[in-house]
């Protein structure tokens, strides 16, 4: 095991990720685990800290649009619409890559998922070294993603040297990917930080939701099974599921009030205030402190399947433990 630190030293993480090593990244959204995107040794060394299968692509973080046209063959039309809108932002746009991303990167897709990140440190990280990051979520594969720097540390300390500390992350669900379908027309491949109603009204029409559930992905977003505890979570209505497991400890998360039916001391609340931005901001953060309990199981309501609320569901449902 190595020593962790922890900090705000932009030349520190600099200096790691030239020389190859794992740096952990603030962003918007949530903690990437970052390395140079075109040493594959340093990428190779993302999979194995995370255990994550190589089957599964990783995004490409830029310092803005200029530095993106590097890395991809063709932008269309929209692509550059919804760039000129959303980035610096949770959005990320998949795109056929250029000869310079490794197929260790797209797992050997012939597209790339490329975003540029909504976050003052990480973007004058990427500024200074002037290098692509590749940076899924810096946890360890499936787990809850991290939105603080403590979080990261948690399932990540003595695997990596550095924790690049932003603060909590702002948006705190993973980046919306937008693509391009075999007939050029728009898909959102994963519900995220931008609402697929801001995705339709920049380019002025329907965009559908991708519903391809697949062990074998050509983008991120696409496993089944994801975000999980090591609690089961079961969605549902509370009072219905409740009956299911009579006599166990139960923890409870609920949108934005507590549940009569059930002690307040058992019950965990996405966003007081009411807004399903907060709950989403929040979900991450609740997820694990529902894990942290020592409960038997844990019990989560959807949200309005409308807006941000609908990249809160797929999280949930994502997360889900199968019925037995």
């Amino acid at each position: 095991m190595m020593f962790t630190e922890t900090g705000t030293d932009l030349q520190k993480a600099a200096d790691f990720l030239r020389k190859g090593e794992l740096v952990a990244i603030p962003t918007e959204t949530v903690y990437g685990l970052a390395a140079n995107a075109l040493n594959e040794d340093a990428v190779l060394k993302i999979y194995a800290a995370k255990n994550r299968p190589r089957f599964n692509p990783l995004i490409l973080h830029v310092s803005g649009l200029s530095q993106a046209q590097a890395f991809v063959k063709d932008i269309p039309e929209e692509a550059y619409q919804l760039a000129n809108a959303f980035w610096p932002g949770p959005l990320t746009l998949l795109l056929p890559k250029s000869a310079l991303v490794p197929d260790l990167v797209t797992a050997g897709s012939d597209r790339v998922a490329i975003r540029v990140p909504d976050h003052r440190l990480t973007l004058q990280l990427l500024q200074e070294i002037q290098l692509p990051l590749a940076a899924p979520s810096a946890n360890p594969s499936g787990y809850v993603s991290p939105t603080t720097a403590e979080h990261v540390a948690a399932g990540l300390s003595g695997q990596i040297p550095y924790i690049l500390d932003g603060g909590a992350c702002q948006v705190g669900l993973e980046s919306t990917i937008v693509g391009w379908n075999e007939a050029g027309k728009t898909e959102i491949y994963r519900l995220g930080g931008i609402t697929s109603e801001a995705i339709e009204e920049v380019v002025g029409h329907p965009v559908p939701i991708s519903k391809k559930i697949t062990e074998n992905p050509d983008t991120p977003g696409q496993l089944k099974s994801h975000y999980a505890t090591h609690t089961p979570l079961y969605i549902g209505d509370a009072g219905q599921l409740a009956g299911s497991f009579a006599g166990m400890k139960i923890i409870l998360i609920r949108f934005k009030e507590l549940h009569p039916g059930f002690p307040a001391e058992q019950q965990l609340v996405l966003a007081p205030t009411g807004t399903k931005e907060e709950a989403a901001c929040n979900l991450f953060r609740i997820l694990r402190q529902a894990d942290a309990q020592e409960a038997e199981v844990i019990l989560a309501e959807a949200l309005p399947d409308e807006g941000i609320g609908k990249a809160v569901n797929d999280r949930l449902e994502r997360a889900q433990h199968l019925m037995k």
